[in-house]
């Protein structure tokens, strides 16, 4: 594993962990389809989430586990 796709992946964590919270959101009271945005928020970004962590494990499983090369 190269160090160039550690980086990435550890930038693409970071901001999926900055999109977990919709700050924008807090003060919100508006509805879609009877339940409120910050909700329909969470689902999308679960599903973000998902295709991104499949994505993760069937390319690049092993990072931070296995070491890097010292020519990575």
């Amino acid at each position: 594993m190269s160090r160039a796709r550690v980086v990435g992946w550890a930038v693409v964590a970071l901001v999926l962990m900055a999109l977990a919270v919709p700050w924008f959101l807090w003060d919100s009271a508006r509805l879609a389809f009877g339940l409120p945005l910050w909700l329909w928020w969470h689902v999308g970004w679960m599903a973000l989430a998902s295709v991104v962590f499949a994505v993760f494990a069937r390319t690049d499983w092993g990072v931070g586990v296995e070491g890097v090369g010292r020519r990575g």
